[in-house]
């Protein structure tokens, strides 16, 4: 991959744009100096298919015009914007930058829309139909990638619609979530528990704490190590952190697959997941009515 990273490409793009351009004007040029020869009925002397025959016009002057049109806007072009390799053009246009004015200018125009909500509670908020419509867009243009149009969420990515919060249900919870995103990381527990009857052995009481089906003799085998080793995050009882995002072990909610199988493999593997920060996208008055939104769901 490093092979396509680095100053040859650039070099090789602005040599294949400016060779192009300067191969149009050179031809432009050629083409004005070419004097046209005439036989006396105004053709080549070319004939096809018995009567069909060729003309020898000049370019038209308009046509000729508007070839040259081109080279010079295409040259302004790229001396205005990003076009030649590392070169960022006289009036400094980046893609960023256009998103970024569109975004601030699009704020701009809903204050309006959105400066009667500000004021009010999200629990309020969120029995609005106005601003639940607002919200729904919001969410289904921005979140339901991940969770889903119904919030419903599936493997690997939360359900919205219960009280099943990693991080807290509540409303100030909600809201820093989406303003800042989450990071929830458990690391590989495997050496720590053990050899793979130890591990078998945790995963048992793991499944013994939320009543799926597990073998008891393991399960209380499994107790002291869970104590040890992972009650550090999910708790003596297995109901999980919420400061830290440590999962409720003790409910059949499983964000990453239930079963033996499963649950071995997080031991094994640990998980990485990640919830971006949406508070650059947003305004504060859009994060609120948005919280709303989502809290609404399940609170309703």
């Amino acid at each position: 991959m490093n092979d396509f990273i680095n100053d040859f490409w650039p070099m090789l793009i602005n040599v294949i744009s400016l060779g192009g351009i300067l191969g149009c004007a050179l031809l432009l040029w050629k083409i004005s100096k070419t004097k046209v020869t005439k036989s006396k009925d105004g053709t080549s002397g070319h004939v096809w298919d018995e009567d069909l025959k060729e003309m020898n016009n000049p370019l038209p002057v308009w046509w000729v015009r508007l070839f040259a049109i081109t080279i010079v806007f295409s040259l302004v072009y790229l001396v205005l914007y990003p076009g030649l390799g590392s070169y960022e053009g006289q009036l400094g246009w980046t893609k960023n930058k256009q998103y970024d004015k569109e975004i601030a200018e699009a704020n701009k125009a809903l204050e309006p829309i959105y400066a009667k909500y500000a004021a009010m509670s999200i629990e309020d908020l969120s029995k609005n139909e106005d601003a639940k419509g607002i919200g729904q867009r919001l969410f289904l243009n921005n979140c339901a990638q991940c969770h889903g149009s119904d919030a419903r969420g599936t493997r690997g990515f939360p359900n919205l619609t219960d009280r099943d919060w990693l991080y807290g249900g509540s409303p100030e919870n909600i809201k820093e979530t989406i303003i800042k995103g989450r990071m929830g990381v458990m690391p590989p527990m495997a050496s720590l528990i053990g050899n793979d009857d130890e591990i078998k052995n945790v995963t048992h009481y793991v499944l013994s704490l939320s009543n799926n089906q597990h073998d008891a003799k393991r399960a209380e085998l499994g107790k002291e190590k869970f104590t040890t080793v992972c009650a550090a995050c999910h708790g003596t009882d297995g109901k999980g952190n919420q400061l830290i995002g440590a999962p409720n072990l003790s409910d059949s909610i499983w964000l990453h697959g239930a079963g033996e199988a499963n649950i071995v493999k997080r031991i094994h593997e640990g998980k990485t997941n990640q919830m971006p920060q949406w508070q650059e996208k947003f305004s504060p008055e859009q994060i609120h009515v948005l919280t709303s939104y989502v809290w609404g769901m399940s609170n309703h």
